[in-house]
């Protein structure tokens, strides 16, 4: 599987920050030491351009961004330092799942170890969330005649709620969700398809939940394309999550996801969205479970999908 990453994914915070932003070069270094990927299918990916980005976000927004005037109170809500190098960081999050879905696209499959920035809305960034890089991947390769159906298959533990809001009235995209109902966003905009779970909800529970709703979605979406945002902050551990989920759950998710995507041949993208363990290694750690996952799903030398056409 190709994977996208870039040194840059993970920059200096204060100590004590709630952002685990040395996740991404803790699961780099992880998948390179188990031999789950290898440096020839590693891509350093370029920046998404501005151009880009106004394809989902708004001019004003952008042009804060661009000329460093965003305002104090827009920086809080996204929780990260708005300076230029945290947005060319957040620009070059987006071109990795750009790349990862053209890839995808052609070989069946790809991930990008930074993205999943569900939080984003046309006209601000929240939750850790500069931009939505999903939207502005289906942007540019509808733009390039690449795409057309998608499917937005959501398991972070917080609902993608720039997600339901940027795709609400798109009839070509489907959004699903599995998500604490008493968590964080508190104001959730429809997704296509909500499954809210309570909190402390368990493997069984959360697992039976996700096998109900994933063949709809499936069904309904039809698509060319899913974005799988394999979000690890269901974990029992996690520090945001309120859900109960163990490793074992975790596999047993994303094994779920990746065979029913195999065995309907459509291509995904797969981004890491939230976690929040104790320490960015131990959250690492389980990001990587999803890429164990997709090598045993579809084997170390499995052929490519046949590429799909609009």
């Amino acid at each position: 599987m190709r994977v996208l990453y870039a040194s840059e994914y993970t920059l200096s915070l204060p100590e004590g920050h709630r952002f685990p932003i040395g996740k991404y070069s803790a699961l780099h270094r992880m998948l390179h030491a188990e031999g789950l990927v290898r440096p020839d299918v590693i891509s350093t990916p370029q920046r998404a351009t501005w151009d880009q980005l106004s394809l989902v976000h708004s001019g004003s927004y952008l042009e804060a961004l661009r000329a460093g005037c965003l305002s104090q109170k827009a920086a809080r809500r996204i929780g990260l330092p708005a300076t230029r190098s945290f947005v060319d960081r957040a620009r070059r999050v987006v071109g990795g799942t750009v790349e990862a879905a053209r890839l995808a696209l052609v070989e069946g499959r790809a991930a990008n170890l930074a993205g999943g920035t569900h939080h984003a809305f046309a006209d601000r960034g929240e939750a850790f969330c500069f931009f939505h890089d999903v939207a502005v991947a289906v942007g540019v390769l509808r733009r390039e005649g690449r795409l057309g159906r998608v499917l937005v298959v959501d398991l972070d533990v917080h609902q993608g709620d720039g997600s339901a809001a940027l795709f609400a009235g798109d009839a070509d995209a489907v959004t699903l969700s599995l998500h604490g109902a008493r968590n964080y966003p508190f104001h959730k905009p429809p997704s296509t398809f909500d499954v809210a779970l309570p909190d402390g909800t368990e493997d069984e529970a959360y697992l039976a939940a996700l096998e109900a709703w994933l063949p709809r979605a499936l069904a309904r979406a039809r698509p060319d394309l899913v974005f799988y945002l394999a979000g690890v902050d269901p974990f029992r551990d996690d520090r945001l999550g309120r859900l109960a989920l163990s490793r074992a759950g975790l596999a047993r998710r994303d094994r779920f996801v990746l065979e029913s995507l195999r065995e309907d041949a459509v291509p995904v993208v797969i981004l890491p969205a939230g976690g929040y363990g104790p320490t960015a290694e131990q959250t690492a750690e389980l990001h990587a479970i999803v890429h164990r996952e997709a090598r045993r799903v579809f084997g170390p030398h499995s052929r490519a999908l046949a590429p799909r056409t609009c």
